[in-house]
């Protein structure tokens, strides 16, 4: 009885969602907007506050990167077990991609479909080594290093991930979009918040603090974006994406916090 009730909420709240699915993209955006203001206040915190000697960082101190990384690896562990015992966030991911499919006008999937070419991989890989190029050229060994451990990691973490849970994709009966990979996590949610985020932090690094809001702001919005596209593209389950976001998150504070550690030890020894 408990798990009928359980099951019928589940149903209620991907109704509810599905008739609200813009409404809640843009608070979803805002939300995430506030979020990324709210880490550029923290680092430029930081920066005020170093002593003087020391090396201003150029990101979060690589203690707290460490750290923080600690919440998005433990919510990846939590929605994964989630997804193992076909709990109530399962039931939910499917009910609310079959309202998602019934409730989404063809016109609007088309638009969002063009969207979510910006988290592909092709193009990534492509600009991914056309940057690393670059930044080889200007002999930024450190950030060329931290970009290349961040894309190639990160493709062979979820890519695992995928091999080792082979979650099949939700049924998108569209025909926008089609991917014969597994569904668990989202390669796009995690592939975009790392490459979008390195290249927030290689920005960071190579120009001046005044345009740092900026670059943390249009980042933020490129992941949120092309991770809500998938969801509503129906490629992928809300679940999917959730992971995708942390373990893709995790991976890049390690890399931040580790680029950051080397740099403050270069500093030392200079």
């Amino acid at each position: 009885m408990e798990l009928t009730t359980e099951w019928t909420s589940m149903d209620a709240l991907a109704l509810w969602a599905s008739t609200h699915a813009l409404m809640l993209w843009a608070s979803w955006l805002v939300f995430a907007l506030l979020c990324g203001d709210l880490l550029w206040r923290c680092i430029r915190q930081q920066r005020q506050q170093t002593l003087p000697g020391q090396q201003t960082p150029i990101a979060l101190l690589p203690k707290t990167c460490f750290a923080l990384a600690l919440i998005p690896l433990l919510s990846f562990a939590c929605v994964a077990y989630a997804v193992q015992t076909q709990s109530a966030l399962t039931h939910f991911d499917t009910a609310f991609a079959e309202q998602l499919r019934q409730h989404l006008p063809v016109p609007l999937l088309r638009g969002i479909a063009e969207l979510t070419q910006l988290g592909n991989f092709i193009p990534l890989a492509i600009a991914g080594g056309v940057t690393c190029v670059l930044m080889l050229f200007r002999r930024q060994w450190r950030l060329a290093i931290t970009w290349a451990a961040a894309l190639l990691g990160n493709v062979a973490i979820y890519s695992s991930l995928k091999g080792y849970f082979q979650r099949p994709r939700p049924l998108d009966g569209h025909g926008f979009i089609s991917e014969p990979t597994w569904s668990f996590p989202s390669g796009h949610a995690s592939g975009s918040m790392v490459f979008y985020g390195a290249l927030t932090y290689v920005l960071m690094c190579l120009l001046p603090a005044r345009w740092h809001r900026a670059i943390i702001a249009a980042a933020i919005a490129f992941i949120t974006v092309i991770g809500i596209s998938r969801i509503m593209l129906q490629v992928h389950y809300f679940s999917d994406v959730m992971a995708g976001y942390a373990i893709g998150l995790t991976w890049l504070l390690v890399c931040v916090g580790s680029s950051e550690y080397a740099r403050s030890r270069s500093a030392i020894h200079r």
